[in-house]
């Protein structure tokens, strides 16, 4: 955002001075349509602006580096390797995330700080600028305060307390400093509390992926979730969690799928049980030379099943990245197969796969073409490579790049199981915990009704002498896996340690408390003086 800011300004210097030597040449008609100054003055234009503002919450890749929230909950975690190729150098930035080696000179860093500010530098766009007042131009600035929590909030996730921005800036607003932890938080609940009472319960079909109240109801509980948990416990925090949470329910506009296995199918979009949902299409070109231009999910084809033959009757092949550890794989009961199968998939089950089918192939996977190092047999299967998106490039695009599954960011059985949270270590009683969790043990039990069919939370503490968060923990990996939310998880509530990594002798040794937080990049810290690589800890409060 500063380097553009710069380029700007330099710009307008230039062409300055080039009008200098003939003063007749100022009063001339512009020869762009709209400017700044002209623009926004319309429902219109104002909308154009707002979609300009959810843009990069879709971008997979950003200046040449895939950016997926998701693949860094999953590889920075201890869910998923990094994968790719043998040479164990496939895309190096993520492999330094994998491995706990990235310094503040990582690739793939900065793309992901920047994506975020640019968002929010479009979000303050909005909401300063509009020069029309309507309700219709009220919500579309509801729907930018949203993006601009929603921008801030992936920062913090990754970045630790980061400079907050509530105004556009100028190149004179260059050298900013970190804010506190309760700065960050304060913006974020500013912003949504703002948002919540104009937007929308629901969305007409046309528009799918934008924010509506339940949304931001969500956002706002997960918030003071992570808050309350980074602020010593608090349970004033978590009470505030709870009550958030608990008016998403109070909506009666979200339901669990029946089928968990529903939610990763090939065409699956905006199901009953999403909250908020990333939206990614094969509408228009994208290619290796647009990379903020790619409208379809990165990932798809990115963390395929690499060296998979074509007999295969669903999948096609992948390049091999996030792939499960055993770890994860352990981490299923022995009554959770179910979600375990929706999740990870192997060589039996793709062997399986084919013979069902009626057809055959040997090998079934290639393991040559795979990363030894990071390969244990697994690979992930709810952004599964599907043969459906084929052809699916309307318009020229590369068929590896338009791949149209939608990414999660809040589904509603996150929504229960941080509510079970939040009572649990709030003010509420155990016993509603308990009921949101059942929900989502009952689904996981399979399609149909489970309701006599599966181990309720309280008969899982006994068997298995676990404490009521312990159930928590292990439903959130288990219902979430492969989602992006294990990393984020272990950080907020301090397990993130070393502890976690035993095992795996690159991780563990390599693990330091500054690995909970990205630095942010030596390119943006060397224009910004004043802005640390790691965050302080006088700054967590």
């Amino acid at each position: 955002m500063k380097t553009y800011q710069k380029h700007i300004l330099v710009l307008l210097l230039v062409l300055a001075g080039t009008a200098s030597c003939n003063k007749d040449r100022l009063n001339v008609e512009p020869v762009n349509e709209f400017l700044s100054s002209n623009f926004y003055i319309t429902e219109d234009q104002v909308f154009s602006a707002l979609i300009a503002a959810y843009d990069p919450v879709g971008w997979s890749m950003a200046y040449g580096q895939w950016i997926s929230y998701v693949m860094f909950g999953e590889i920075r975690s201890d869910n998923a390797n990094a994968g790719g190729d043998p040479s164990n150098n496939d895309q190096p930035g993520w492999q330094e995330f994998d491995d706990f080696l990235n310094t503040n000179t990582n690739v793939v860093t900065q793309p992901i700080y920047r994506r975020n500010y640019i968002g929010i530098f479009r979000a303050n766009l909005v909401i300063e600028n509009a020069q029309v007042s309507s309700p219709v131009v009220d919500r579309y600035q509801a729907e930018a305060r949203f993006l601009r929590a929603y921008y801030h909030f992936e920062l913090f996730k990754h970045f630790g307390p980061i400079p907050v921005v509530t105004t556009a800036l100028t190149p004179d607003d260059i050298d900013l400093r970190r804010s506190t932890m309760s700065e960050v938080f304060q913006a974020i609940v500013s912003d949504l509390e703002a948002a919540i009472p104009v937007l929308p319960a629901s969305l007409s079909a046309d528009e799918a992926g934008r924010a509506s109240k339940g949304a931001a109801l969500a956002m706002l509980g997960k918030a003071y979730l992570y808050w309350a948990d980074m602020d010593q416990d608090d349970p004033a925090k978590f009470d505030l969690a709870a009550q958030y949470l608990k008016q998403v329910v109070q909506l009666g506009v979200y339901e669990l799928e029946d089928d968990f296995q529903d939610l990763f199918k090939l065409g699956q979009k905006n199901p009953k049980e999403s909250v908020f949902e990333v939206q990614h299409n094969n509408l228009y070109t994208s290619d290796w030379g647009w990379f903020e231009g790619i409208d379809g999910n990165g990932i798809v084809q990115l963390c395929g099943i690499r060296g998979l033959c074509g007999a295969h009757p669903d999948y096609q092949e992948g390049w091999g990245f996030m792939l499960p550890t055993q770890g994860l794989y352990n981490h299923f009961l022995a009554d959770d197969t179910y979600r375990q199968d929706v999740a990870i998939t192997s060589v039996p089950e793709l062997t399986q796969d084919i013979l069902n089918a009626g057809g055959s192939c040997s090998p079934v996977v290639d393991i040559t073409q795979g990363n030894p190092t990071d390969f244990v047999g697994f690979w992930q299967e709810k952004y599964a490579n599907f043969k459906g998106y084929i052809g699916n490039n309307v318009n020229g695009g590369d068929p590896n790049l338009t791949k149209d599954a939608n990414t999660y960011v809040i589904r509603y059985a996150d929504v229960l199981l941080m509510l079970a949270e939040a009572l649990h270590r709030g003010s509420g009683t155990d016993a509603e915990a308990m009921g949101y969790i059942d929900q989502v043990r009952e689904r996981a039990a399979g399609p149909g009704d489970n309701t006599g069919n599966f181990k309720t939370t309280q008969t899982l503490m006994s068997e298995q002498g676990w404490s009521l968060q312990d159930v928590i923990w292990y439903e959130r990996r288990a219902e979430l896996a492969g989602e992006g939310d294990r990393w984020y998880d272990l950080v907020r509530s301090g397990r993130a340690a070393k502890s976690l990594f035993a095992g795996d002798p690159i991780r563990e040794n390599n693990f330091d408390d500054k690995h909970l937080w990205l630095p942010i990049s030596l390119e943006e810290t060397t224009v910004a003086r004043n802005l640390t690589e790691y965050p302080d800890p006088s700054l967590f409060q």
